[in-house]
């Protein structure tokens, strides 16, 4: 599910070459970062481009700070967005999730000089097993309690539980940042041929061909699972240290860096 057609691709780098025209930056790395990219889209998701982009020199040296982010409308098939790499790069060293996911994405539209790349080599050191935990939690948290009550629920939403929760068992297991792929996360974490795998496998088979996954019955064994893991994951990450940031002048170095490789 990870395939990107040629088109789409195409309309996805003419969108990113408008936005580098308009707004004059340089967009070092772009990717997918939604349910395209974890590995159970609906037929009809649309795409969940996040990018990082740089500005000319001048731009940093104004006593006024500027707009950080950039945002395109969204419509039907795309939902575009970047953060400065200043604005990055202060996300990074505080172990920002959304970020980590994004540098690891299994789709890559592009990346242009060594900058994203020698931030992934810097992920291990800023990874915080902590926030990390406390991020994946909450997310599992909210949704569960928004569309996973009743006997009658939401049933697509259960991934929107199960992908963050099992991501904090990912943090339990290796203290490292779990992967983006729903599936290896379920291999490694859920024994196969466990009722719960089989149910899972089952809910994401339905997903992949296209079932409309509305409103439906809960699923026990699923229930069950969510309800003892939200329980279990808010005794350990309460529990856990707070690991140092790395230090802020190696990112400034990334930063300076950034700015002599594209202008």
């Amino acid at each position: 599910m990870n395939v990107i057609s040629e088109e789409m691709r195409s309309m996805i780098h003419q969108q990113l070459e408008q936005i580098e025209r308009e707004e004059q930056v340089q967009i070092l790395y772009a990717c997918e970062s939604g349910s395209r990219a974890w590995g159970f889209p609906s037929q009809d998701s649309d795409y969940d481009v996040r990018f990082i982009y740089v500005r000319p020199l001048e731009w940093y040296l104004s006593i006024e700070e500027g707009r950080d982010v950039i945002e395109r409308p969204i419509n039907d098939q795309l939902d575009i967005n970047g953060w400065d790499l200043r604005k990055a790069l202060k996300l990074f060293r505080k172990s920002n999730p959304p970020l980590l996911e994004w540098l690891q994405s299994p789709i890559q539209y592009l990346e242009k000089s060594s900058i994203a790349g020698q931030i992934r080599a810097k992920s291990p050191l800023t990874f915080s097993s902590k926030s990390c935990m406390f991020h994946y939690l909450n997310m599992a948290k909210g949704n569960f309690r928004d569309y996973l009550q009743g006997n009658q629920v939401k049933i697509k939403k259960y991934f929107y539980v199960l992908r963050p929760l099992l991501a904090c068992g990912w943090i339990e297991r290796y203290e490292t940042m779990p992967p983006m792929e729903f599936e290896r996360l379920v291999e490694d974490l859920i024994p196969a041929g466990d009722p719960l795998s089989i149910e899972i496998h089952d809910l994401l088979r339905r997903k992949k061909a296209g079932d409309e996954l509305d409103i439906e019955p809960q699923l026990p064994a699923i229930q069950a699972f969510l309800t003892e893991q939200i329980e279990h994951y808010e005794r350990i990450a309460s529990q856990m240290a707070r690991e140092d940031a790395v230090q802020v002048q190696e990112l400034d170095r990334i930063f300076r860096l950034a700015l002599q490789e594209v202008w």
